[in-house]
Parts: C-alpha cells; structure tokens; sequence
C-alpha cells in the first residue's frame, strides 16, 4: 500500500526503494494529541491509514522517550520539500533560516540533557552530529526530502555552528563527570554518613532507611513516577534540609520543576501522617520521670514540658487571610513543647506574627495536653497562670523574655538562678537545633506553602513545621539525659 505524507505540503510517498519511514500516530492520546498540533491542520484528525514521514524529525526518526526533542515532530518548512525534487533559488533562505532554528534548538536540547542519568553521551553526540548536518543543510543523508547542495549555504555558519556544538560537548562532558562525583545514590549515602548528614539532615543511613521504611507503603513507586521511592524521600529532605530551590532540584533529579513541586508536597503530607504521629507526642508522666536529665530533677521534678515560640518570615504580603497582617507583620509564629530531654512534644499551627504568645498558647491546644500536678515552664510573656492553674497545673517563670526588661526581685514568679536561665537556655538550643538541621525553617515562607490543606485544615508550612520537628526528634537530643 503506499503512503502519502499527511503534512501540508509534503510530497514524500512510501514507493519501492525509499529510503524513509512512514509512522503511524500515536496510540497514546496525549502524544498523539501532540503530533496533531505539531502537524497544524485545522479540524483535520488522522485516520487508520495516516502516515507521518521521517524527515519531520530532527534525526530522521521517531524516539519514544519523551525527553528526547523526537518524540513528537519539530521539522515543517513553509512548504514541505519533496526527497526526489530540488526546489528553486526562492526557498534557500527560509530553508538557511529553518536549519538554523533547529540546530539552535538543538544546542538547548543538548544543554538541559546533561543532567538526566538515563541518557548516554553517545546519543548527546549523534544528535550533535545530526544537528550539525542539518544547520549545513547538506545532503549527506539519503532520501532527505531536505536536502541542498552544500554551495547553497555559507561555509563560515556552518564552521561556527560545528564549534559551538563541540565547545557543548565538552562542557556538557565535564559537568556529567562532576556529577558523577557527586552522586546520591543509595550505596553512595549508605557508605557515607557524612553525606547523609548535609544532604537530609538526618545521623546516619540507618536512621534514613528507617524513614523510607515507614513511608515506602504509602508513597508511588509506578512506571509512570518519574523518580522512585528513594530519590522522592531524598529530594525532599534535601528541600527541607538546604532550603534548595526547586528549579536547583529539577536540574539535579533529571525532572520538570512541576515534578519537584509535587514530590515535595505529596512526601510532606506522607508524612505528616504517619512520621509526626509516631515522633511528635505528648510522653507518659512515667516516661517523662524515669528520663528526666538530672539538672531537672531537684528543681522541676514533675515538669512536663517547656514552651516557647518562633517566627517564620513570609515571603510576601498576600497572605489568604487579609486580617493576618496586622501593624505591619509580616511573619508566622509557632509555638512549640519540648520535654525536658530535649524532643519536641508539641507543635501549634502557624498564626499571624503579630498575635501575643499569651493568645497563642490558650487558642492553639497546647493547654488541653496537661494533667494535674503537671509543671509547665516559660518565660514571662507567656501570662497564662490562670489558665495553667484552671487545669490543675503549675507554671513556673524561668527568664525574661525577649524585649522584657529585668524582673524585680520581689516578684513572686521570678527566680534568677542559674537553674532556671539554664532552662530557658535549654529550650532555645533545641529551637536552634532544628532551625540548624533544617534551614527551611530560616523562611522566608513561599507563598505557595501558605495554601491551606482544607482536609487537615492546615497549611502545607504548618505540615513542613512538625515534619522537620519529627525528623529532629529522631537525631540525638539537643541535651544529653546526665
């Protein structure tokens, strides 16, 4: 059966001694939606019996990896050329022009596939070739419905062309080895606790395995995710751990930004629900006893938690909630429980910055975690005796807070000993701890963090908040227990 090429223009037939290829259309209906456009025919759809010929395609085929600039067709001239007919003078200098479009998009195909591992040089250095042929518009290539006499384009384009592309090259070459080097594969990180360390924060790869394996269950692992289990978890803490950028991410893991943007918020909600559950909550009296560090235990044996606060800046002033911004703030404040080891036991949502830590602690929960006879330590901007009291509890005064002036010595709640400054000090190296292990939380917040999950009735920040808080409990405490 012959085949007529369904291009506009294009007079290539499938005829005995050819040297081209016909291609059915896609069956997937996204690619295949791609070829249509690509194709250009208004209200036309292909048939059974629609053919698309080889020399559409920058290497004069068709490639199924979707990264490769040939998975959907690129090369139409004004008038597609016939592979037996020579056309006239008149169509030299469009044809110079469009030649000089596709090696030009070549060179940028070139430079962004440097980072993707599943793509070898070789074939970085057959398309450079190709693209070379094509920017000379020679007719090197049998049956090219392009081709051109050699005399027909400027001999210094091409040299500089060909230049261009080997200077490519090298340099592509010499970023793959340097990543190379820097691999983060599983056996890299399993061998290397130090690159555990900087990249996830986490103390070493078993810690890192133990993760994975309470996610794993619950995140994608389908042909059709990009980036396996490993490389999703990884990518994120890498997120949270050096605040990387996600565009820095999508040139390190091979993948789109819109891939980043999803695995990070998909991980995030992963485990927010199963990782904060297991690592961020409220210990038994008993527990809280049998572990108690001995600077606790001749002052503040029954003490349950210490409480503080911290400010995240945002990145901008649209914030959903117009009323969040208030005398100018411009921040999110949290507050935080952290037991007397050193773990995080609590974590509020995030509020507007300028809200007082007094209306923060009575509005966020945190109260409704205490049992009678329980301590509660703080500084003194947190003046919710009352409401500590009502619950059977005590709150004990450790320092001054910030911007407060020195307490009289008079004042009943103040006690100036070592002791207690030693706690306050306790709960503020803890807070610096996480900050330290997991810069994201040094801000400023994206805006898109601040969208609010409606099913949990937080923001993916908030979420980001008690993860870190949960990855912090699992590495050494911030204070030993002796």
């Amino acid at each position: 059966m012959v085949h007529t090429c369904v291009v506009v223009g294009c007079r290539n037939r499938r005829t005995p001694g050819t040297t081209l290829s016909f291609y059915r259309f896609p069956r997937d209906p996204e690619r295949k939606q791609r070829w249509i456009a690509a194709i250009n025919r208004e209200g036309w759809l292909p048939n059974d019996g629609s053919r698309l010929c080889s020399t559409h395609f920058i290497s004069g085929k068709q490639v199924k990896n979707p990264r490769s600039p040939d998975y959907v067709p690129s090369v139409f001239s004004a008038v597609s050329l016939s592979q037996e007919t020579k056309q006239t003078s008149a169509f030299e200098c469009p044809d110079k022009q469009q030649a000089q479009v596709e090696a030009a998009t070549a060179l940028l195909y070139l430079q962004g596939q440097v980072v993707d591992p599943e793509l070898d040089l070789d074939q970085d250095q057959d398309k450079a070739e190709t693209m070379s042929s094509l920017s000379s518009s020679s007719s090197e290539r049998p049956g090219d419905s392009r081709a051109h006499s050699s005399s027909d384009v400027d001999a210094s384009d091409a040299v500089n062309y060909e230049e261009e592309l080997r200077a490519l090259k090298k340099e592509n070459q010499a970023l793959r080895e340097s990543m190379e080097k820097m691999s983060l594969t599983e056996v890299s990180l399993r061998n290397d606790p130090a690159k555990v360390r900087f990249y996830t924060g986490l103390p070493n790869y078993f810690v890192f395995e133990t993760v994975m394996w309470l996610l794993s269950p619950h995140m994608k692992g389908e042909k059709s995710v990009k980036l396996s289990k490993f490389q999703q978890l990884l990518l994120t803490l890498m997120r949270l751990r050096l605040d990387l950028k996600n565009q820095d991410l999508a040139y390190r893991f091979g993948v789109k930004v819109s891939t980043v943007t999803k695995t990070v918020h998909s991980v995030v909600n992963i485990m927010s629900t199963t990782l904060v559950p297991t690592t961020v909550f409220w210990p038994s009296r008993e527990e809280l006893r049998k572990n108690l560090p001995s600077a606790f235990r001749s002052s503040y044996p029954d003490c349950a938690v210490i409480m503080d606060c911290f400010r995240v800046a945002l990145e901008k002033t649209d914030w959903p909630d117009a009323n969040i911004h208030h005398c100018g703030t411009n921040t999110l404040k949290y507050l935080v429980g952290v037991a007397p080891q050193g773990v995080v036991t609590f974590v509020s949502k995030g509020s507007p910055g300028h809200v007082s830590d007094k209306d923060l602690a009575e509005g966020c929960g945190f109260l409704n975690k205490l049992l009678v006879g329980d301590v509660v330590l703080a500084d003194r901007r947190f003046d919710v005796s009352e409401s500590v009291v009502a619950r059977g509890a005590c709150l004990k005064i450790t320092g001054i807070g910030e911007g407060e002036r020195e307490v009289p010595e008079e004042d009943p709640l103040a006690d100036a000993s070592l002791e207690r400054m030693w706690v306050r000090r306790h709960v503020e190296r803890v807070i610096s701890t996480v900050k330290q292990r997991y810069a994201i939380l040094t801000g400023p917040v994206e805006s898109p963090f601040t969208a609010v999950d409606l099913t949990a009735n937080m923001t993916t920040f908030d979420k980001i908040v008690q993860v870190v808080c949960a990855l912090n409990n699992l590495c050494i405490s911030a204070a030993p227990l002796e």
